[in-house]
């Protein structure tokens, strides 16, 4: 199988979105229960590091990176995104999608990579662990998806090349 990873197009969006809306209804991804419009994950996500997985022309992952804040000492901190369609999960496309990821975000300037995964999301964590993310620890009771509090585990990855000065 020939994926290929390239950046992100407006043109896009729409396939994302269907995988964006595939991920929210495992209901072990996000605590999104909606996608945003183009225009409102445009502006939350950075302009760099955003990343498409595409089989035969077809859109079948995406990955993006989100300021963690918009102050200025976290300017080199960014949350980590990587959703993979259903009918392409268990490929390696979720692994490709996030070393380049990480690979990006070390040439724009960014220093620690985090993610937050639902902690009965095994897949996702051995992913980040297999791309040398560290678990922090876990946030107990952080959230509500669907009226069931939720446990996240906190994950991060310090670049080697960037920030260690």
């Amino acid at each position: 199988m020939e994926v290929e990873i390239r950046s992100a197009r407006v043109k896009d969006w729409d396939a994302m979105r269907v995988i964006y809306l595939d991920g929210i209804a495992t209901g072990q991804v996000t605590f999104e229960i909606s996608t945003p419009d183009w225009d409102r994950w445009n502006v939350s996500h950075l302009s760099f590091a955003r990343l498409v997985a595409t089989f035969s022309d077809a859109v079948v992952g995406w990955a993006a990176l989100s300021p963690v804040s918009a102050r200025s000492a976290y300017a080199g901190v960014a949350e980590v995104s990587v959703y993979v369609a259903s009918n392409h999960r268990g490929l390696g496309i979720g692994r490709r999608l996030l070393e380049r990821l990480i690979t990006e975000s070390e040439q724009n300037g960014i220093w620690t990579l985090q993610s937050s995964i639902f902690s009965e999301n095994s897949a996702s964590i051995s992913l980040h662990k297999l791309c040398g993310f560290r678990e922090v620890g876990v946030r107990k009771r952080i959230g509500k998806l669907h009226d069931a509090w939720r446990d996240t585990v906190l994950f991060e990855r310090r670049s080697s090349q960037v920030g260690s000065d």
